[in-house]
């Protein structure tokens, strides 16, 4: 569960204040989101604990930089953000995976290898994107983010999160019918009776 910000600034003034137990709250409370966000953008575990790391590290260091102008979700995931872009620049990397899901355990072998084949097909789709597109799928799809706060953690005006949603949603399209008219699929529904 998210702290409305008068909790988060109660906790921040506390952690000014050299407050363990503030600080671990905050850990306790948002450290899965973040490491989340970080495994879908680089798909690396240990890479992701190490942003979670980082990126509240940063909180600690300076508590008094979140200001409040978006929910402490929003600013935490674009420090986040910007903790994951210096980690691939000085790695030399710039990869950006979907999490691959485990097959229902009720499923036959073919709807198992059915729902693979349709898992490698997005992420293939995914993949064909920028990575200012996947991020917003990501982020509105995923997060459920509003639009506001991707332009938040993007540092994009609103808009331009708005044509970059609906352009990523196009090409995620086009690609996936692509792809399913090379499997001989001439309709999307027609996947859910493969």
């Amino acid at each position: 569960m998210e702290f409305d910000n008068a909790k988060v600034f109660e906790l921040l003034k506390a952690v000014g204040q050299g407050s363990e137990a503030a600080i671990r709250e905050l850990y306790t409370t948002y450290s899965r989101r973040i490491y989340a966000f970080a495994l879908h953008r680089i798909g690396d575990p240990g890479l992701a604990e190490e942003i979670v790391v980082d990126t509240m590290h940063e909180v600690w260091k300076r508590p008094d930089r979140f200001r409040g102008e978006s929910r402490f979700s929003t600013w935490l995931l674009g420090v986040a953000r910007y903790k994951i872009l210096t980690a691939q620049r000085s790695r030399g990397t710039d990869h950006d995976e979907l999490d691959e899901e485990l097959p229902s355990t009720d499923a036959g072998a073919f709807e198992v290898l059915a729902q693979k084949q349709r898992r490698e097909g997005v992420q293939h789709c995914m993949g064909k994107l920028s990575d200012e597109h996947r991020e917003c799928l990501h982020l509105v799809f995923f997060e459920g983010m509003s639009l506001k706060e991707v332009a938040e953690v993007q540092d994009a005006p609103e808009n331009t999160i708005k044509t970059r949603l609906f352009h990523a949603r196009q090409k995620i399209k086009n690609c996936l019918r692509l792809l399913m008219q090379s499997e001989g699929i001439s309709d999307i529904g027609e996947l859910d009776n493969a």
